[in-house]
């Protein structure tokens, strides 16, 4: 009977000391936007936090645009929605919150203009499955 005790208080400590995916999510967003934020991602493309949203189970990736692309105008012409939907599809690194069915957005901010956004795009599971 004490053996059964231990081995059920271990059980019990073990699955209340496992993280969620949503906690693992939010405390991977926090810990990357610490550790690395801001950063040069690609020319004249920083990226400035990521964060996590438990309620909507949605990721957001926030970037400062500067140079020729910090323009709403250039932004609209090239259309990047595409592309960034097929690199979201190929990213390996988000697997397990695709496979939950969480939402991406992204938002680009002007550099010159500060505070202005200049594009935004979100994906839900439909868009990347």
């Amino acid at each position: 009977m004490r053996k059964i005790f231990w081995i059920l208080a271990a059980c019990l400590f073990l699955t209340a000391c496992q993280e969620t995916l949503e906690q693992r999510c939010a405390r991977e967003a926090k810990e990357y936007t610490e550790k690395n934020c801001p950063a040069p991602i690609a020319k004249d493309v920083t990226i400035d936090s990521m964060s996590f949203d438990v309620a909507t189970h949605t990721l957001t990736y926030s970037y400062t645009l500067s140079g020729v692309i910090d323009d709403s105008a250039v932004i609209r012409r090239n259309n990047p929605t595409d592309q960034m939907l097929l690199q979201l599809r190929n990213a390996t690194a988000t697997k397990p919150y695709k496979d939950a069915g969480y939402t991406f957005r992204y938002i680009y901010y002007s550099k010159k203009n500060k505070g202005t956004k200049l594009f935004e795009a979100t994906f839900l599971d439909k868009d990347y499955q």
